[in-house]
């Protein structure tokens, strides 16, 4: 993989909290308990995150790059697009967020062929995470 893209940010991402997790949630889990009997936010902060992980595996569960007959010429046009629109950001200023919302979309697509090689790795990420934050809810 050439550069850096939006999974294999993501996968670091993911990779930088699970490290965190595995380090501290003994730390953490007297404190989360505490503050939960004071702050009930603190259980449903705890159930959203772990829905989004379960949402976002899905997400990435969804995606097979080896099933899109021309992902790479796909890739290709998506990677001329970003590179015109960054041109163009400036000459249009007034059209910046229209002109991001295409460059996000163009992320997601431009990073898709990396995503086979790391796919397995990010799920994996994602059902272990999800695990430590379930350890904190868990009395």
């Amino acid at each position: 993989m050439a550069a850096n893209n939006l999974y294999q940010e993501l996968k670091d991402v993911l990779q930088d909290f699970k490290t965190f997790l595995d380090e501290n949630v003994a730390k953490i889990k007297p404190a989360i308990q505490a503050l939960t009997s004071v702050l009930p936010q603190i259980g449903e902060l705890l159930d959203k995150l772990i829905d989004l992980m379960n949402k976002l595996k899905a997400e990435i569960e969804k995606l097979d790059p080896n099933q899109i007959p021309g992902l790479g010429e796909v890739t290709s046009f998506t990677t001329k697009i970003k590179s015109f629109l960054t041109s163009a950001k400036s000459l249009l200023p007034n059209e910046a967020s229209t002109i991001d919302d295409v460059l996000a979309v163009t992320d997601v697509v431009s990073g898709l062929p990396s995503l086979s090689d790391i796919k397995g790795e990010i799920l994996t990420l994602i059902t272990d995470i999800t695990a430590k934050l379930q350890e904190l809810k868990a009395a």
